[in-house]
């Protein structure tokens, strides 16, 4: 499988990601971890990148697509993968559109998870973070095996700063905005799948598999 995953921030994309990967045997890539990737490897893309993340500024899309590119023509770039926040924007999904192309590399579906606006601000009260590995987990439905205490390294979990209403507002404002034309552009060629990402986490990856067609 090759998969795109959207979702407005908090629905849970970061979760279902890793779950697909380790129980499909997915290649997991996000932008963030390529970003860091790029900024360590010292790449001329990276370079680009580091200097816009330094300044708390957000990375511009060709910048992004230029990191994106270079990961999938690579020698050791994966066959089977799961995108994890990119694309965000229609040139950015246009430049992914190029490259997959040049590497013969077709999407098998992009699955959207729909989750109403005043459900991902109720759920942000909940999310906590490790500091150390960034594992995320949400006190009531994913919580760590020792309350307060990440899983991994027993580092004590944190409530990021801008987990607040006003924040995730905004953030929700800016994401609608952005990927309103992400929808009709992957619903015409019939990649995309729409599955509600509200419930219990194993439910909705089972509501994922369904709208893949994998038993």
């Amino acid at each position: 499988m090759r998969l795109i995953l959207l979702g407005p921030p908090g629905s849970g994309k970061g979760t279902q990601a890793k779950l697909l990967c380790g129980r499909q045997g997915l290649a997991h890539i996000s932008t963030g971890d390529i970003l860091r990737e790029a900024r360590q490897q010292g790449t001329p893309a990276g370079k680009k990148a580091e200097a816009f993340m330094n300044a708390g500024q957000l990375v511009p899309d060709e910048v992004v697509n230029d990191i994106i590119a270079d990961r999938f023509r690579r020698d050791d770039r994966p066959a089977k993968f799961v995108l994890d926040g990119y694309p965000r924007t229609l040139p950015q999904a246009a430049a992914l559109d190029a490259v997959l192309r040049q590497q013969f590399l077709d999407l098998t579906a992009v699955v959207s998870l729909t989750v109403d606006d005043q459900d991902l601000v109720d759920r942000v009260a909940w999310r906590r973070v490790c500091p150390k590995c960034q594992r995320p987990y949400h006190e009531k439905n994913n919580p760590p095996q020792h309350p307060g205490l990440c899983d991994d390294d027993g580092a004590k979990l944190v409530q990021r700063a801008d987990d607040n209403e006003e924040t995730v507002r905004k953030r929700l404002q800016v994401y609608h905005a952005q990927t309103a034309e992400l929808v009709p552009h992957y619903r015409r060629p019939g990649l995309l799948r729409e599955v509600p990402g509200t419930g219990d986490i194993e439910a909705i990856y089972q509501k994922i598999l369904a709208a893949l067609g994998v038993k």
